[in-house]
C-alpha cells in the first residue's frame, strides 16, 4: 500500500492522479479544512484520511501494510506571523514520517526543495553537493526545509531506505490562481516592474514522475536529486507569459531600493486591509536572487528529459483562459 501526505496539494494530486492512472491503490492524507481535487474525491483507488503530520498517533494509525511513502506535505509562507507553524509542520512532521517509516520498514521518497540547498558560488550551478552556508541569511521557509531534510538523512544513518527530491520552482497546468499561477493573473492585470534575478523552474507532472521512478528503483537510496527543467530569468519568464496573454511585457527592471520600498509599501496597505501583504522582505529578495540549478545528476542516472518550460507555460496559459 503507498502513502502520500499533503494529497490536496498542487504536487500531491498529480502524484496520485498518477499512481492511479498505474492501478495503484492510495491511501492519501489531508487537512481537515482542504478540499479534494475533483475526480479524486470518490474514487475507488483512493482513501482519504484527516490527518495532521504533527500528530504522531493520528498518523501511526495510518501505517499498518504501509510499504511506500510519498511526503509532499508541508507548509510554504512568507509572513512572519506563519513562521512557528511552518517551523513545526515542516520538521516535526517529516521527524514523525521519518520515524514511523523506520519503524514500518516503508520506504520514503521525501519532497524537500532547493531552498534547502545552498548558494551557488562562482557563477556555478547549484548542484545536490553544494551545502548550507550556516553563515549566510536564509528565509524562514528555507530554514524549515533544510532542518526537516536533515530529518530524512538522519533516518537513512539510522537505517531509513529513502531519496531525496528537491524540486525548483514547480509550475504546470492545473494550478489556478494559486502559488505559481499569480503570475497570470499579474500580467493579466498590467505589469510594468520585473525583478532582476533568475529562478529554476520545473513540471509539475516531470516532479511526479520522477518520484514514482524513484520509488521503484530500489538500487537508488540514500540519495538526493535536483529536480528543475531550465534556469530563466525573470525578465524572459514574465515576457513569454504575457506572450501567451497577448499583454504588455514589463520593461522596466526593479532596482534593489524600489523592491525595498515595494515590501514596505506592502505591509503597510496590509495594516489597513487586514490581508496579509503581498509582498514581503523575504519574497521582494528572493525575486532578486540570481539562481540556477544543475539537473545533471538525475538525467545521468535515470536518463530523464524534463518538459520544456516553454510547453509548461503555454500549457498553464490555456488552463487560464
Amino acid at each position: 500500500m503507498i502513502l502520500v501526505t499533503g494529497g490536496t496539494g498542487f504536487l500531491g494530486s498529480t502524484l496520485i492522479q498518477q499512481l492511479i492512472q498505474a492501478g495503484q491503490s492510495v491511501t492519501a492524507t489531508k487537512r481537515n479544512d482542504s478540499i479534494v481535487p475533483s475526480g479524486l474525491e470518490k474514487h475507488p483507488l483512493v482513501r482519504w484520511v484527516e490527518a495532521d503530520v504533527t500528530d504522531y498517533f493520528a498518523l501511526s494509525d495510518l501505517f499498518t501494510d504501509i510499504q511506500e511513502v510519498y511526503h509532499c506535505a508541508a507548509k510554504i509562507s512568507y509572513h512572519k506571523e506563519d513562521w512557528d507553524m511552518m517551523l513545526h509542520i515542516n520538521i516535526e512532521g517529516t521527524k514523525h514520517i521519518v520515524n514511523l517509516c523506520l519503524e514500518h520498514n516503508a520506504r520514503l521518497v521525501h519532497v524537500s526543495s532547493i531552498a534547502s540547498l545552498g548558494n551557488s558560488k562562482n557563477n556555478e550551478l547549484v548542484g545536490e553537493s553544494t551545502f548550507w552556508d550556516e553563515g549566510a541569511p536564509h528565509s524562514k521557509y528555507s530554514l524549515s526545509k533544510y532542518e526537516s531534510e536533515m530529518e530524512v538523512w538522519r533516518g537513512i544513518v539510522e537505517g531509513l531506505d529513502a531519496v531525496i527530491v528537491n524540486p525548483s520552482v514547480i509550475m504546470g497546468a492545473g494550478t489556478g490562481d494559486r502559488g505559481s499561477g499569480k503570475l497570470f493573473s499579474v500580467i493579466q492585470k498590467g505589469l510594468r516592474i520585473y525583478p532582476s534575478g533568475s529562478v529554476g523552474i520545473v513540471d509539475v507532472e516531470d516532479v511526479a514522475k520522477v518520484m514514482v521512478l524513484l520509488m521503484n528503483d530500489k538500487k537508488i537510496t540514500g540519495e538526493r536529486f535536483i529536480l528543475n527543467s531550465e534556469n530563466v530569468s525573470n525578465k524572459h519568464l514574465l515576457e513569454q507569459i504575457a506572450v501567451l496573454l497577448d499583454k504588455p511585457a514589463p520593461t522596466i527592471q526593479a532596482k534593489p531600493f524600489m523592491m525595498s520600498i515595494a515590501w514596505r509599501a506592502a505591509k503597510l496597505a496590509a495594516l489597513f486591509s487586514n490581508k496579509q501583504p503581498t509582498l514581503t522582505r523575504e519574497t521582494a529578495k528572493a525575486s532578486s536572487a540570481k539562481l540556477a540549478f544543475s539537473n545533471k545528476k538525475i538525467k545521468d542516472i535515470i536518463g530523464y528529459t524534463f518538459k520544456p518550460v516553454d510547453i509548461t507555460l503555454k500549457e498553464m496559459s490555456l488552463d487560464y483562459k
